[in-house]
């Protein structure tokens, strides 16, 4: 246990970044989650949404430092790669022949 009044302040301190840090990265898995299974679907438009409600939180939790902006960057791309393969189907046939 910490002996010093700043120290038990710094665990304080810490304890409530860690809940804040777990809600975020909470709802960054959860709205991803949400996308992937929106693209089951074949309306576009949530697609988009779900897309653009992922993307903003992921770059919301790069700016605040709870991830890495590097990490933020590659799942963002690979949820924009697989939105576009749904997307555009016509346009992958196109490139695969």
């Amino acid at each position: 246990m910490a002996h010093t009044k700043s120290a038990r302040k710094r665990i304080r301190q810490d304890a409530k970044r860690h809940l804040r840090n777990q809600s975020v990265k909470t709802r960054v898995r959860s709205l991803t989650k949400k996308f992937r299974a929106s693209l089951n679907e074949s309306d576009t438009e949530v697609i988009t949404k779900a897309l653009h409600e992922t993307v903003r939180e992921l770059n919301k939790a790069a700016t605040k430092g709870i991830m890495h902006h590097k990490t933020a960057s590659r799942k963002i791309s690979r949820l924009n790669k697989a939105a576009n393969k749904k997307l555009s189907p016509a346009a992958a046939e196109a490139s695969a022949s």
